[in-house]
């Protein structure tokens, strides 16, 4: 690794972690602060497949000690990893917010989290349970035991670049399992430190092996492929829905089972009954949280019919009020730029979408600029990729409505009553996460039964999540997998069933079972004269 002075920091110049060894290899990309592109942050090379196979061999020279050492070992790496995230986590906090221009207020909610999984799981490796199950023969014994799978394949995005990967890297180390990782281009300094800080932490070389690269035609594709080599038993992803049901594919046919948590077009209901002030907070805060650049932001907020025109003039109050700009140097604003140019330019195509499908526009005017000045900016508009907070009127069956847009974008939908509410909030491909203002329980119960998604929040927000909490969705935003929580052991373990025989002779189950059989039936009725 190198380092060398740029504008808001050094930048840093290193390759791929490969047995704890660092592997220069391949072509030289470059990672530039998205909030002033004037400010190069990394530069580091773009792994082959043949970088991808050096790196998955070694991972499973590592699987045999590391899958025996004792759990509670394991979880001994993860407590220390949690007291070093702990020490590093303003560190982590300001390199987040210069490397994909989250504020300082969310990048350090992401490094809180990684601390969080760590602390928690820590404590699973003492937890790693199995079963003793009777026997239906004597002098047997059955037990299950957890075993770890083996090597884990995973991708990552940059939206959440230390929360995410510590969702699946921790649980995946914890079980015994090593990992191949390529994390997202958006984010490689805060990737290569990560993997640093999980190596102080006591990790031994070769369990987790980070190599960099893009997605398509890059690095993410060709780690997918390694699948049909046989080089990974498992794949983590976090992406577009359209990525996930191509490596379910791959998985598939090689009979492995992924995680997939995918995109989201989540609904955000407001009814009748609702505190205005707190809905109008907490759906102004789905929306517009890291500029919509989350798989959770609302993506809709349907509104009941006897409030709709009062909430959605507060909401355009609170909207207006939405302070944008580059948050290293304005630490007060709402959100930054966008992550990538990638995702900017999918932004721009959804004004297209609005007008062809007659949605009516509220509130925005597309790219912030010097000749398109939006009011409430700080900073130099012309620095970075930075949009308007964007409000539409929307119905079902318009793409504006069905897909995700992934920006600081949100639609108004009219609706009457819960039952329409529910259908409404049911009608996008996606089912991730959901919200309901409502004091009404009976209404807070229907919605809760009603909504298919995998995560439901009560006069709450659609975003968030907390580490001991299941994480993820159904339909088009994921396969049913789970991250966080104890649920994630499932994903990164298989069950293995042992019978012991002590009885010295050999037992069939079912043909040798001592069954018994039920002596004649009384004849109840009859002894009592019914």
């Amino acid at each position: 690794m190198k380092a060398f002075s740029s504008k808001y920091g050094n930048t840093l110049e290193f390759g791929h972690l490969i047995g704890g060894e660092e592997v220069f290899e391949g072509r030289v990309l470059e990672r530039r602060n998205p909030s002033d592109l004037e400010d190069l942050v990394a530069r580091f090379p773009e792994g082959t497949k043949e970088t991808l196979r050096k790196a998955a061999l070694k991972a499973r020279e590592a699987f045999k000690e590391w899958s025996e050492t004792p759990a509670p070992v394991r979880g001994q790496v993860l407590f220390n990893l949690a007291k070093i995230l702990e020490r590093e986590k303003a560190t982590l906090t300001r390199l987040m917010v210069r490397e994909v221009g989250k504020t300082f207020k969310e990048a350090g909610g992401d490094v809180q989290e990684a601390i969080d999984t760590a602390i928690f799981f820590a404590s699973e490796g003492r937890r790693l349970y199995g079963q003793t199950v009777p026997s239906e023969m004597r002098n047997k014994e059955l037990f299950t035991f957890r075993r770890p799978l083996g090597v884990v394949g995973m991708i990552t995005a940059g939206n959440f670049p230390i929360a995410v990967p510590s969702w699946k890297l921790i649980p995946a180390v914890l079980a015994g399992n090593t990992v191949v990782w390529k994390p997202s281009d958006d984010s490689p300094v805060l990737s290569y430190i990560f993997v640093k800080l999980f190596e102080e932490a006591g990790l031994p070389p070769g369990v987790i092996n980070v190599v960099f690269g893009g997605g398509k035609d890059s690095t993410g594709q060709w780690l997918v492929e390694l699948m049909d080599e046989g080089l990974l038993n498992k794949f983590a992803f976090t992406g577009s829905t359209k990525v996930g049901r191509w490596i379910g594919e791959v998985a598939g046919r090689n009979l492995i089972r992924p995680t997939l948590e995918l995109g989201g077009k989540n609904p955000l209901v407001v009814m009748r009954d609702a505190d205005l002030d707190l809905a109008v907070e907490g759906a102004w805060w789905s929306a517009f949280a890291t500029g919509g650049q989350r798989c959770t932001s609302a993506g809709n907020i349907l509104v009941d019919a006897p409030i709709y025109e009062e909430f959605k003039r507060r909401f355009l109050e609170r909207t207006e009020a939405t302070v944008v700009g580059n948050p290293l140097l304005h630490p007060e604003v709402t959100y930054g730029p966008f992550i990538n140019e990638r995702l900017f330019q999918r932004w721009l195509e959804h004004h297209t979408w609005g007008q062809e499908d007659g949605a009516t526009l509220l509130f925005g005017q597309g790219r912030i600029t010097r000749e398109n000045p939006y009011p409430r900016f700080q900073g130099d508009p012309e620095a970075g990729l930075y949009g308007w907070p964007t409000v539409w009127e929307a119905r079902p069956g318009m793409r504006q409505f069905t897909e995700e847009i992934f920006g600081p974008t949100i639609n108004l939908v009219k609706v009457d009553g819960i039952e329409e509410a529910i259908e409404v909030a049911n009608a996008t491909p996606y089912g991730l996460s959901s919200a309901i203002y409502t004091h009404h329980r009976h209404w807070a119960y229907l919605f809760k039964v009603g909504i298919r998604a995998g995560m439901t929040s009560i006069n709450n927000t659609t975003v968030g999540a907390e580490a001991h909490l299941p994480f993820g969705g159904v339909k088009a935003s994921g396969n049913g997998a789970r991250e966080s929580g104890i649920w994630v052991i499932e994903e990164y373990t298989y069950w293995h069933a042992v019978n012991e025989e002590y009885s010295g002779r050999l037992q069939l189950a079912q043909m040798d079972t001592g069954y018994v059989s039920p002596k004649a039936p009384t004849p109840w009725a009859e002894v009592l004269g019914f």
